[in-house]
């Protein structure tokens, strides 16, 4: 398993146009993935502090989507995208979604992403 994004030593990582197009749709399949997992989950347990921090979770990793879609667009792998969508899909316990979603920054050393 693999360690949490430390966000001091990631970076932003430039994608050319040519591997953007050739990659996007594996890039759009782990952010839709994500976004259809966190979107149908439920908090843990019952309360309302439970369902505050849910809340809070899900919106984190939506807007870590958000994120890194502009940040595609721009023809970049958005580092604090990365992180922010890898935390909140940790505290929801979707580590392995929060490995694809780290794993993007490979994109494009073998055609792949990690973890999925």
């Amino acid at each position: 398993m693999s360690q949490p994004t430390d966000p001091s030593r990631t970076a932003n990582k430039s994608i050319s146009p040519a591997d953007r197009q050739k990659y996007d749709q594996i890039f759009m399949q782990v952010i839709l993935s994500v976004q259809q997992d966190v979107q149908a989950s439920r908090p843990p347990q019952s309360g309302a502090l439970a369902a505050m921090f849910h809340k809070e979770q899900l919106q984190d990793a939506l807007q870590g989507c958000a994120m890194l879609i502009a940040g595609w667009n721009a023809g970049i792998i958005d580092a604090a995208g990365t992180v922010r969508t890898a935390r909140a899909l940790r505290s929801l316990g979707r580590s392995e979604l929060a490995e694809r979603v780290e794993g993007l920054i490979h994109i494009d050393d073998d055609g792949t992403q990690t973890g999925g």
